[in-house]
Order: structure tokens, then C-alpha cells, then sequence
């Protein structure tokens, strides 16, 4: 029996309309659809493709044991996520083995901080799949803001909210244009290592970007609380123009 095709498939940033031709093309077709959520939710995911899955599509959500309920430095957060993959990976590869295909729902881009990422690194080496890529919730991000994120020779640094707050402001200060994620309960802390680079007043906000509830404001506009899970900071360079 000919082996079928794991496809993880980028949606892009939230708004349907932002989706590649190939990726509506392959998700309308699907018969098995799997994605990520949390236990006791929709899954984000699943929202974005709402009235595009075919009639006879079989789903297959994906419920993460844990997220924010323990620290991600916790030996039994790496266990239990392990463990995760891992099953999800024997799923998969088995309606693979029986000559399924299967779309995989991904946010964003799937290579760039998505959980695709963890099966694609279990199942490249004896499982045909192949990746579609999207335009990353970044992009979304820093053009809801109306302001170009680099001119010149800028150099555009990507950074995680989860780093330490010595490592945020030494990276802050040696990027021209900037962009942290996985803000949440970080938000403070990543504000005041913008502060410390003389950053703070340079940054934006953006929540739920290209999404219904998008929300675009300067930081220091944003009050004092944890930022919702699709929130980003961009700070514009600066560099060299005509």
C-alpha cells in the first residue's frame, strides 16, 4: 500500500483571507484534519478553517496535556510534552501507514515556534510529509502598525518573551528593528528591559493581529496585566532610506 502524505499546513495570521492558495486548496480536500488545542477549547485553528473543511473530513484534535499550569523549566513539563508528541506522532504515522493523508492545521508558519515542528522532527525520516509554508503572525503584526518594520541595512531581531530578563535587554539594545513573542505573564518584564535600552516609548502593541479583535496601541498606552496568547511587541528600525 502506497504510504500517505503528512501535509502541515500554514494558515497564516488569523484572517482567512490571508491563507496560500495551496493551503485552501489542500484543507477544503482533506478527509483527515488534525490540530492543536487546549483541552475544553475550540482550538484556534480549527476557528480560522470554520466552513472550509469537506463534508466527509474526519477530525483529529490534538488536546496539549499542560501549557501554562507549570513552568516550562519543570523537568516534568519537557516529560509530558515529550510524551505528547510522541503519541500524537503514532496516530498520525499510522493513518500515513494505511495510505491517509492527513492536513495538520497550523498557525502561522509551521517552521517558525509552531508544535508541528515537534512532529515533523519524528516523522521526516519514515513518513512522507511535506510543509506549506504562511505568513507569520509577525508580518501581521507589524503591518497592522501602518509603519514598514526595516529600512536599509536593519538588522530585525526575534525574541521570546521566556528569556531572561539580562539576556531581553542585552538583545534590545543590539537590535535596530524588534519583535518579541510569547509575551503573556513576560509582558512586564520585557518592558522594563525596553525601558532600560531607551526602547519603551519606540514600542507598539499589537493583539489578535489581522483578527476580528485586533488591537494595535503604543506600550506605554497598555496597562500593567499578562497580554492574551496572540499578542506580539514591535519596535520599527530606523536605518538607511533614499
Amino acid at each position: 500500500m502506497t504510504m500517505g502524505t503528512i501535509y502541515g499546513v500554514g494558515l497564516g495570521p488569523g484572517d482567512p483571507d490571508l491563507m496560500s492558495r495551496k493551503a485552501d486548496s489542500l484543507i477544503r480536500a482533506a478527509r483527515h484534519v488534525a490540530y492543536f488545542r487546549k483541552a475544553g477549547r475550540a482550538g484556534h485553528a480549527r476557528r480560522i478553517v470554520e466552513g472550509m473543511l469537506h463534508a466527509d473530513a474526519r477530525e483529529h484534535p490534538m488536546e496539549y496535556p499542560v501549557t501554562t499550569e507549570i513552568s516550562f523549566h519543570d523537568p516534568a513539563y519537557k516529560d509530558m510534552l515529550s510524551a505528547f508528541y510522541a503519541e500524537c506522532t503514532a496516530h498520525l504515522r499510522g493513518l500515513a501507514a494505511a495510505g491517509e493523508d492527513v492536513v495538520v492545521l497550523c498557525e502561522g508558519d509551521p517552521f517558525f515556534y509552531g508544535s508541528f515542528m515537534h512532529l515533523h522532527e519524528r516523522l521526516k525520516d519514515d513518513v512522507p510529509v511535506e510543509v506549506v509554508p504562511g505568513i507569520t503572525g509577525m508580518s501581521g503584526a507589524w503591518t497592522a502598525t501602518g509603519i514598514p518594520v526595516t529600512w536599509g541595512d536593519d538588522v530585525l531581531v526575534v525574541l521570546t518573551g521566556t528569556l531572561p530578563e539580562d539576556e531581553l535587554t542585552r538583545r534590545i539594545a543590539e537590535a535596530d528593528a524588534l519583535v518579541v513573542m510569547k509575551l503573556g505573564r513576560n509582558l512586564d518584564k520585557v518592558r522594563r528591559a525596553l525601558a532600560a535600552t531607551g526602547r519603551l516609548e519606540a514600542a507598539w502593541l499589537i493583539e489578535y493581529a489581522t483578527m476580528p479583535n485586533q488591537t494595535v496601541r503604543r506600550l506605554t498606552e497598555a496597562p500593567s496585566k499578562p497580554a492574551p496568547y496572540f499578542s506580539m511587541i514591535v519596535v520599527h528600525g530606523q536605518g538607511r532610506r533614499p
